[in-house]
């Protein structure tokens, strides 16, 4: 499915996955089969152990406006946000910035 900055009118990816499986939810991007670019739902925070790249991450709230920005996580980290907030995507590194997506930007999947 494709991931669009509605604000800046820009496309973020055409091959954004929706992860349903538990396997998808858990393995993430570790996962070979998935692409690189993965939405799930968690308010519990993600972690790139076993990643060998940086990631970029967005978290949305319900009304699809960005939240929080993590630009190029390293591996083997953690990354938490306000828990009331429970929608992520997984990108890879320089998308963020690449999309000039920035707080507040309404995104559309």
């Amino acid at each position: 499915m494709t991931l669009s900055n509605l604000t800046k009118k820009t496309i973020l990816t055409r091959d954004l996955k929706h992860a349903k499986s538990f396997s998808d939810q858990i393995l993430g991007l570790l996962k070979k089969s998935n692409p690189r670019f993965l939405l799930f739902y968690t308010n519990a925070g993600i972690h790139t152990f076993g990643l060998s790249d940086e990631i970029d991450v967005i978290v949305l709230g319900d009304d699809f406006k960005v939240k929080k920005l993590k630009k190029s996580l390293k591996p083997n980290s953690i990354f938490f946000w306000n828990p009331k907030y429970n929608c992520v995507i997984e990108l890879p590194k320089g998308t963020i910035a690449a999309s000039k997506t920035t707080l507040d930007d309404k995104l559309s999947f």
